[in-house]
């Protein structure tokens, strides 16, 4: 199988499997106070400031979670109590689902956010704006330091959901001016099961979505997963060189042109490794099946559907009419080669040849 849904999740990375196996070789809490406790605990800082320093937040800012659906959520129940929600048309849906009832952020054909639409939608009273750093589907990238700029001017705060971005692209936290950041570990190449939550200085108090023991300062109650923390922070220190993977991302789309499909998304600032190419009269289902049985691994949309294919909301927002049904996903993972990209390109090719000839 030729795998090329790294958005879904990522290929676990050698350095991170290698520190997952170390810390199952390890014992003790990292809340007990004898020795063993105290070794875990050395375990769980090391892995803190890991994520801190590679992402440029001080250690104290890290709040582990579980991955990056409960990071948005933390973010949303703690730095949006009493203020009006403001979410991007195109964010991940642990975002809509963490902001029932929040106005929508409108983007363009080319699936960016509308700073003035944001800049309207900012006058009244105090908001939270939720605006993610790299769409999951097309991996179009949004203007989220001027985003930011525009929500200090008016007394507002700013949630990134980074999970995409990170690993891929430059991103520092301080930088950004965000209030908070999203990442999840599977997309870096690390193990499931783990993810964080970033904090400006500035940021509230987190009253806790899962209350305990008062484990991670009192901002989320459980007893961490050092495993999966400490593969997260060897595949953290690990991921980068992304822009390598931007020439085989070109070379697919050339051969799905070529062979009749429209990338989504062209014109816009994108990940070096997404492409969503929609291929006009075919079923994005029909696609990822057809691909699936060539032995190549794509997705349509999100991966967060419990095994669905359904219309993208991504590509409605987008205005993209019947192609937002017929779109798939191809996402390049750190260990994709040139033998990837063609194998890919044949089974596209003759795929799209023998669809296009079925009636609709």
């Amino acid at each position: 199988m030729i795998y090329l849904d790294a958005n879904a999740t990522e290929p676990l990375r050698p350095a991170a499997q290698a520190a997952v196996l170390a810390a199952l070789a390890g014992v003790g809490n990292p809340s007990s106070v004898h020795a063993a406790g105290r070794a875990a605990r050395r375990r769980l800082e090391d892995a803190r400031e890991a994520i801190a320093t590679r992402f440029g937040a001080p250690p104290g800012a890290v709040v582990f979670t579980s991955g990056g659906t409960e990071a948005d959520a933390l973010a949303v129940h703690a730095l949006g109590r009493g203020r009006r929600l403001i979410v991007g048309a195109t964010e991940h849906d642990a975002i809509r689902a963490a902001a029932p009832g929040a106005a929508i952020l409108r983007v363009g054909r080319d699936g960016v956010a509308d700073l003035g639409a944001l800049r309207d939608l900012l006058e009244g009273p105090p908001a939270l704006v939720c605006l993610m750093a790299a769409n999951n589907e097309t991996g179009v990238l949004q203007p989220v330091a001027e985003a930011a700029a525009l929500c200090r001017a008016r007394g507002a705060r700013l949630h990134v959901d980074a999970v995409q971005a990170a690993g891929r692209i430059a991103l520092d936290f301080a930088g950004l001016g965000a209030d908070s950041l999203a990442l999840s570990s599977h997309k870096l190449g690390g193990p499931a099961g783990a993810g964080a939550l970033l904090l400006a200085p500035a940021a509230p108090d987190l009253t806790p979505l899962i209350a305990g023991g008062g484990q991670e300062r009192g901002r989320r109650g459980g007893t961490p997963p050092l495993p999966a923390i400490a593969g997260f922070a060897a595949a953290a220190a690990e991921a980068g060189g992304a822009d390598r993977l931007a020439p085989l991302r070109d070379a697919i789309e050339r051969a799905a042109v070529a062979a009749g499909a429209v990338v989504i998304g062209a014109a816009a600032p994108r990940l070096p490794n997404t492409t969503c190419l929609a291929l006009p009269g075919v079923r994005a289902e029909t696609q990822v099946i057809a691909l699936d049985l060539a032995g190549i691994a794509v997705s349509a949309g999100a991966a967060c559907s419990s095994g669905k294919v359904a219309r993208s909301h991504v590509l409605d927002a987008m205005g993209l009419g019947p192609l937002a049904g017929e779109a798939i996903r191809v996402s390049l993972p750190w260990s994709a080669t040139e033998a990837d990209v063609a194998a890919f390109a044949a089974a596209y090719r003759q795929v799209a040849e023998r669809l296009a000839r079925v009636p609709a």
